[in-house]
């Protein structure tokens, strides 16, 4: 049987996805399987299902507000993530630097991209949307900061970000962090536990 489709459908301005990221490798760990991580433009995504941001959905909404972040809390502690900050520029226009994430693909950094993207927003707090910011971050990462700068003003690049936002919406979703496991969708931090029992299942049935 062929080994089980597992997408996670992330933009690095989402704190939730920063979180699900530093949690699937033990889902990989304990399930042996790799996720294939997809990079999407959340904005773009918003718009194409008519979506907004939770900070602007629930604005108003006091009780929702205080509750999101206090199920926020409890995914940190229970999963030990001390490193986690809140992004003091939040929102961050990450066209940018997710395009870079289709670019790193390309280069064969894509991994070490991804990680260090997740940390610059979510525990160093820089402004990832500042080309200044984005340069000196991946310089200090060790990758090629002009190679970059030129491959995110690439057409193709730039079509492969639209086109995975667009795949995105017409599978059914919505925000990020999505994931599929085979043709089944989740969304959301609090469905990991799912997403682990279908891959579970999945691989019971293999």
């Amino acid at each position: 049987m062929a080994d089980i489709k597992v997408q996670f459908l992330f933009d690095f301005g989402s704190p939730n996805a920063y979180l699900c990221h530093k949690v699937i490798g033990g889902i990989e760990a304990r399930r042996q399987v790799r996720f294939e991580y997809v990079p999407i433009l959340l904005g773009g995504l918003f718009k194409l299902s008519g979506n907004r941001s939770p900070a602007e959905a629930f604005a108003d909404i006091e009780n929702k507000r205080k509750f999101m972040m206090l199920e926020m809390r409890r995914f940190i502690e229970r999963h030990g993530l001390s490193a986690y900050r809140p992004n003091p520029h939040f929102p961050v226009n990450t066209l940018q630097i997710m395009r870079g994430a289709v670019a790193a693909q390309r280069f064969g950094a894509f991994e070490r991209y991804v990680d260090r993207m997740f940390a610059h927003m979510w525990e160093e707090g820089l402004k990832m949307d500042d080309p200044a910011v984005i340069r000196a971050a991946l310089e200090a990462d060790g990758l090629d900061a002009t190679a970059f700068e030129t491959a995110i003003q690439d057409a193709d690049v730039k079509a492969a970000l639209l086109a995975n936002t667009q795949s995105a919406f017409e599978r059914g979703a919505f925000g990020s962090p999505t994931f599929f496991v085979g043709e089944e969708i989740y969304f959301g931090k609090d469905q990991l536990r799912d997403v682990e029992e279908e891959i579970a299942r999945l691989k019971s049935h293999a």
